[in-house]
């Protein structure tokens, strides 16, 4: 046989290995987003991206799909894209999917962040608890899975009866605003005495003439929005997802307005208002929201928001008022009365969903006591006497 190559020149090999493609024609479109990842460069932060590698039946790993490079930030949210199932995992929904994650360097050297493994029948789950992945410090989270029997583009705020709505109505399981308002709900309803709980949602178009509304009762019935307990306003809540459409802008201030109102009835320290507020973090009157924040600052109520979703909550932070307080037109606000928390740091990959939900609830009632306190000595209203029968606070309740 005659040796191929160049005379006097050492040769490299070349190997080629082959798999017997599956007829899968399959697609499947998905996001990722990362919280807390390991700051790389010097001067920022890092500029994360993706690398999701097959599995091949030799057990070596290729690569299959890169995302964009996501600039300075260690909490990426990258954007959908779709793959062909066949070349994630060649039609086997249990073979194992490496992703890498990098933070990108001009010179091409790009620094290692950490891995993870999962699989096509994991990632299909969407948003869910299992879908967390621990990457050096950081979570990464899978936030929208459309299968190729739903296969549309990514919605995160939209159609409730489709798994990549944050207000999915899934048979399985609760979507992100449904635990969170069970999480906070079922703690604190024990300081309401009646139970009635007014429920409000904001950001879509009512039946029967798609009129757009900011501060709508999720019971359908403007005269008596109140729901009783905590799951009533659950069940509100879900039957309001099947009545309206949700639709934009999203707009704080009518709702915190509308509770603001209520607590300026009863400044006798009788009574005391707690407005949970669950939101994806888009806001589009913010000027409006400070200064209604400011204005309720002085009266006997509390806001706690909580953010779902994979959103940069930048103005839920300046809401929360911690660093630097609140102010609008020149005006600080009375007392720090916003909490933020945001649901994904709460997601246990254990799936221990008992223990994450309490320490949700740990979290955003923190504040709760010191802010109460907080206004009763700016009032000079003393404690009552321990054997008193005094009216407990209030709930209000927003969804």
């Amino acid at each position: 046989s005659e040796k191929l190559g160049i005379p006097g020149k050492k040769c490299g090999v070349i190997i080629l290995t082959a798999e017997e493609l599956s007829n899968c024609r399959d697609i499947a479109t998905m996001q990722l987003c990362a919280n807390k990842l390991d700051k790389k460069d010097f001067f920022g932060k890092s500029d994360p991206f993706l690398v999701f590698y097959r599995s091949n039946e030799d057990g070596t790993f290729t690569i299959c799909h890169k995302t964009e490079v996501i600039k300075n930030t260690l909490n990426p949210v990258w954007q959908p894209f779709t793959i062909p199932v066949r070349a994630l995992c060649n039609g086997d929904y249990d073979r194992t999917v490496k992703v890498d994650v990098y933070d990108w360097d001009r010179d091409g050297s790009h620094d290692f962040i950490g891995e993870f493994t999962t699989s096509y029948r994991e990632l299909s789950r969407g948003q869910n608890q299992f879908n967390v992945y621990e990457v050096s410090g950081g979570s990464l989270f899978v936030i929208a899975f459309v299968s190729p029997q739903q296969h549309q583009t990514p919605d995160l705020g939209g159609n409730p009866s489709q798994p990549t709505s944050l207000h999915y109505m899934s048979p399985y399981q609760m979507n992100a605003y449904a635990m969170a308002l069970k999480a906070v709900g079922e703690i604190i309803q024990d300081y309401d005495s009646d139970k009635l709980f007014p429920a409000y949602g904001f950001g879509a178009k009512l039946p029967p003439d798609g009129k757009i509304s900011h501060a709508f009762p999720l019971s359908g019935d403007a005269d008596n929005p109140n729901c009783v307990g905590i799951e009533g306003v659950l069940e509100a809540y879900f039957q309001s997802l099947r009545t309206v459409q949700l639709y934009g802008p999203t707009n704080f201030a009518p709702v915190i307005n509308k509770v603001a109102n209520c607590a300026a009835e009863i400044t006798d320290g009788s009574q005391y208002f707690v407005l949970l507020m669950i939101t994806d973090g888009v806001i589009s009157d913010m000027v409006q929201t400070k200064e209604a924040v400011v204005n309720a600052a002085s009266l006997p109520l509390s806001i706690i928001i909580v953010g779902v979703g994979p959103a940069e909550f930048d103005a839920m932070e300046e809401l929360d008022g911690d660093e630097v307080r609140v102010s609008s037109r020149g005006r600080l606000a009375e007392r720090d009365i916003v909490q933020f928390v945001p649901f994904r740091d709460y997601i246990d990959r254990s799936g221990n969903q008992v223990l994450s939900m309490a320490r949700l609830a740990k979290d955003v009632l923190a504040e709760i006591p010191d802010q109460l306190l907080s206004f009763m000595k700016s009032r000079g209203i003393e404690p009552r006497p321990a054997l008193s029968t005094s009216p407990l606070p209030e709930l209000h309740r927003h969804i």
